[in-house]
């Protein structure tokens, strides 16, 4: 690491350094827009950055005060689906190209407290539907270690502004996938955290709805649990988010030694995988097992087929009811993509009976993985079936020999733990002979977000380096 060039550091490393005056924000500002500047145009991993003057100035006056909190001065750009105050957020929709929110989503409100300055948005999937980072209102965003292929999403603009070290943290958010498949694509962390531990939106349905999550993405798993900290906690907006149970970062020390993982790879065969993504992740999972660990395979006694009809409804239910008013317009349905009038219209044609028999099949998931977790303190799969592909694709029609018979299927590694809320973190598990990054997949208990971060951050010792550095 050079300290010349503090966009090499870690957000730990920046923090501190920040608060024993080695650095100022200003400084750190400076070498921040200069890393956007020169490597954004070819990434677009960031969107909407606020004007230089504004953003000097709001760093100059972060170190003329007292420090806020751990993100103090410290560079952030928000998912481009969380609403920011006074800051662009266009949902990935030309229907919201110019929607500028009057308030913060309560998660953002908590970056801002920290100290956190916002510099713009990072670019998603038009409604952060699919995993690949392209919409008609700020283009595509490329992968970080090969700009001809997708940087995955919908958390895409945060991974790939991680990786190539214009940020140091960031935000992103998970219904299926979306913190797990462009980190691993990255080579960087993300952390779905366990439903309910960071509060979302205040609006809309409260109760129905628990898909979809905020979470942390970072470099190393200690900032990874630093974010997670500021994230975390109940809100009176949200009344079932849930209470953290101490500081993440300060259980990151705790010995992994004897922890038991349970490898699930593909399933049985129920996940088509392409080449080369099931040896990475066995690489990977060599270091936990390095590390005192017990990892063995295990195929879960339950009907993926049975899953992924489950997630089918409880998704569609979820996006119709979302979107109905837009599909209701002929005018504004007509600027959807058809992913998302698909989405809409498989959700308006179902009957309570079958969102009623969907959750029964999740509550019977549940039931099935809580006897699985008396034996494993964590199970093991790919953070994603495929390497990145082809970024003028909308997604892979085939994967490993099979039809995908929608534009989602080849994601299905996702739904287990997105399915019943259970905490998942993706973890950097090489690359392949083409340079192409992978991660695997560590899903906990629900509430055991501390575990999976002690295990990220124990058990895989490997060069970090990359193209990128750090």
């Amino acid at each position: 690491m050079s300290p010349s060039d503090p966009t090499t550091l870690s957000a730990g490393t920046l923090s501190s350094a920040l608060a024993a005056g080695e650095l100022s924000a200003a400084a750190l500002m400076e070498a921040t827009l200069a890393r956007i500047n020169a490597v954004n145009p070819a990434l677009n991993a960031i969107v909407s950055l606020r004007p230089r003057a504004e953003l000097m100035a709001e760093a100059e006056a972060a170190d003329a005060a007292p420090r806020r909190g751990w993100l103090h001065g410290i560079p952030m750009a928000v998912k481009d689906l969380a609403d920011t105050a006074g800051l662009r957020t266009t949902y990935g929709s030309p229907l919201f190209a110019d929607h500028v929110p009057e308030a913060d989503d309560p998660f953002v409100a908590r970056l801002r407290a920290a100290g956190a300055i916002i510099v713009g948005k990072t670019n998603v999937p038009e409604w952060g539907l699919g995993s690949h980072s392209f919409n008609p209102v700020h283009g595509a965003t490329v992968n970080a270690f090969d700009p001809a292929r997708s940087a995955g999403g919908s958390s895409g603009g945060a991974a790939v502004a991680l990786a190539a070290r214009m940020l140091s943290v960031a935000d992103g958010s998970d219904m299926m996938g979306s913190l797990r498949n462009p980190a691993a694509w990255n080579d960087v962390y993300g952390l779905r955290p366990s439903w309910g531990l960071v509060p979302g939106k205040p609006d809309g349905d409260l109760f129905l709805h628990q898909l979809a999550t905020d979470g942390p993405m970072a470099r190393n798993p200690r900032d990874l649990a630093g974010l997670l900290d500021v994230m975390a906690g109940p809100h009176p907006s949200h009344p079932l988010s849930r209470a953290a149970q101490g500081r993440f970062s300060d259980a990151l020390e705790a010995p992994i030694s004897g922890a038991r993982i349970g490898w699930i790879g593909d399933w049985g065969g129920s996940y088509p995988l392409e080449d080369g993504v099931a040896a990475l992740c066995e690489s990977a999972l060599d270091g936990f097992g390095s590390a005192g660990c017990h990892v063995e395979p295990v195929v879960p006694e339950f009907d993926t087929a049975a899953l992924w009809q489950s997630w089918l409804t409880l998704r569609a239910f979820a996006v119709s009811n979302k979107l109905a008013a837009i599909h209701a317009d002929p005018e504004r349905r007509a600027l959807l993509k058809p992913e998302a009038i698909w989405e809409a219209e498989q959700g308006l044609g179902l009957s309570a009976r079958d969102v009623h028999l969907a959750s029964v099949v999740r509550s019977d998931w549940y039931r099935a993985l809580m006897a699985l977790f008396s034996r494993y303190d964590a199970l093991a799969l790919p953070s994603a079936q495929c390497f990145a592909f082809p970024v003028e694709w909308r997604w892979p029609e085939t994967l490993a020999g099979r039809a995908m018979d929608t534009y989602h299927r080849w994601m299905e590694v996702v739904v287990p733990a997105s399915l019943v809320g259970v905490p998942a973190i993706s973890v950097p598990a090489g690359f392949d002979t083409r340079g192409l990054a992978m991660g695997v997949q560590l899903i906990g208990p629900p509430g055991g977000d501390a575990g999976v971060l002690r295990l990220a951050e124990a058990g895989v010792r490997r060069d970090r380096g990359g193209i990128w550095g750090g």
